[in-house]
């Protein structure tokens, strides 16, 4: 019998490891957004459109998901101290070549490295923390790992607006490597796998990386292309479904080597915290990309300020997974799922009633803080069920294929939320619109005080403005409304998780 990886380690070394890992964590799930608020610096130092300047984004996410799924079969071949060393120098070397770019051309190449050589670093972590701490720690480790998954990117946009206002949008790349560097003298305590030889399923490679870049391809530009009034998204979108009906059919059929293991989503817990952590990435980072849009857009606050606003939703989701993290060996973890999904549509229901005129910073603040700490309760024990059952040696496998559909739930979810907030813009322009006319008796009572008249120029620049406000700030509300009713339909899901499953039973009887 194999004795267990948590058995040949002290205390200080799993600390030590669980610093380095982490560490490297944060620099790739912070760089999803903290480039965000620089977009328009970047813009105009490199000569860029604002529809060129978001391939800077789309590269990183589109080779990010990639890669990610090739996390089990380089670690096996590499062994995954190699393969995590050769990352995270790799993403360093990316994010100084970034920083240091001229021109667009220049700037999308090295983010596609970026995501190339950082697409394996979280799931890897996460298998590492799995494997070095305990049973009994495990729910800890999960906690620790969910504080870097969820609270980096919501840090993301304070932190690069900060450095923004302060220095250059360089800075947001350049950031990255004194961590990338401490992080590099550190790794050589990670705890290697033995090699294993597998030969690489090519023509499944070749299937499934197509389909999920032409996936994240639709995600990320359908909006700005009209969706399927475009034809290159429908011409991709075809694409796409084609190879991955060939990609399932050729994973069925082919016996002796596989990119990755499709019946891996056999495990029922698994399949299902999947599908959750989907709709939880939906809402995180659907909030996520429309708060911002609505605090600076509507109320006026600088990119930074906005940044500080966001911050306390990662701060009360930090807390409430170490705290849920000493919990979830006393009680039922789906029941603090369910508390955590609880918290959540309360705390999105407090922005379902925002107004353009009876809202402060603390009514943006405090919903965020109950979400924030909602889905910290749901993070940390989704992802101790999803890998409670799973054997040991598809661990590292699924974490990869477990963070890309983190990722791809992501990216829906940022779709459907500008989607929505696109169109319903102008449903309700269309339908307020109609209410503005000569003979509505409430007209002259509110530009009168302007000293001003509907058939002047300047009362239908005022009316016009107001018109675009009112039905912007219901658009957000619909957005809202719609997450909200997403986190309503994972409770079900919830309780088709494993009953009575016991992380510690099952990892202690695959260890044997």
């Amino acid at each position: 019998m194999t004795q267990p990886l948590y058995k040949s380690l002290s205390s200080s070394d799993r600390l030590l490891i669980t610093l380095v890992v982490m560490s490297a964590t944060l620099m790739q799930v912070i760089d999803t957004t903290i480039v965000n608020v620089a977009l328009p610096h970047m813009q105009g130092s490199l000569g860029a459109s604002s529809d060129e300047i978001t391939w800077t984004l789309t590269s990183y996410l589109v080779s990010a998901a990639i890669f990610m799924p090739l996390t089990g079969y380089l670690s096996d071949r590499l062994g995954r101290k190699k393969y995590l060393i050769i990352s995270i120098a790799g993403f360093t070397i990316a994010s100084a070549l970034c920083g240091a770019s001229v021109t667009l051309v220049e700037i999308v190449f090295f983010r596609l490295l970026q995501g190339i050589f950082g697409a394996c670093l979280v799931p890897l972590s996460q298998a590492i923390l799995s494997d070095i701490y305990p049973p009994e720690e495990r729910g800890k480790a999960m906690a620790i790992w969910g504080v870097g998954v969820m609270v980096g990117p919501v840090l993301g946009p304070t932190l690069g607006g900060y450095l923004t206002d302060v220095t250059t949008w360089r800075w947001t790349f350049y950031v990255n490597v004194p961590v990338g560097i401490f992080t590099l003298l550190l790794a050589n305590i990670i705890p290697d796998t033995p090699k294993q030889q597998r030969h690489m399923d090519w023509t499944g490679l070749a299937l499934i990386s197509i389909a999920i870049g032409g996936l994240q391809y639709v995600l990320d530009r359908g909006n700005q292309a009209d969706w399927f009034g475009s034809t290159s998204i429908c011409v991709i979108s075809y694409i796409t479904i084609a190879c991955m009906l060939g990609f399932l059919l050729h994973n069925f059929n082919n016996t002796s080597s596989k990119v990755f293991d499709i019946k891996i989503f056999r495990d029922k817990n698994f399949s299902i915290a999947s599908i959750l952590l989907c709709i939880f990435g939906l809402g995180l980072y659907g909030t996520m990309v429309v708060q911002p849009m609505m605090v600076e857009g509507l109320f006026d606050y600088s990119a930074l300020t906005t940044g500080f606003i966001m911050a306390p939703r990662g701060i009360s989701g930090m807390v409430s997974m170490m705290f849920v993290g000493k919990l979830i060996n006393r009680v039922d973890a789906r029941w603090l799922i369910i508390f955590g999904i609880v918290m959540s549509i309360i705390g999105i229901q407090m922005t379902t009633h925002y107004s353009l005129y009876a809202i402060n910073p603390f009514w943006l603040i405090f919903p965020s803080i109950i979400q924030g700490f909602g889905m910290g309760m749901i993070f940390v024990p989704l992802s101790t069920f999803a890998f409670s059952t799973l054997p040991t040696h598809l661990r590292t496998e699924g974490a990869g294929l477990y963070s890309l559909l983190r990722t791809i739930g992501s990216s829906i979810g940022i779709s459907i939320a500008i989607t929505l907030y696109t169109r319903r813009s102008q449903l309700f322009w269309n339908q307020l619109g109609s209410f503005i006319n000569t003979y509505n008796p409430a007209l002259p009572h509110y530009l009168n005080p302007l000293n001003l008249h509907a058939t002047q120029p300047m009362g239908a620049t005022v009316l016009s403005a107001e018109l675009a406000r009112q039905a912007s700030m219901l658009s957000f509300i619909n957005v809202f409304a719609f997450i909200m009713w997403c986190f309503i339909l994972m409770v079900p899901l919830v309780m088709l998780l494993k009953k009575g499953t016991s992380p510690q039973s099952a990892q202690e009887l695959v260890a044997e």
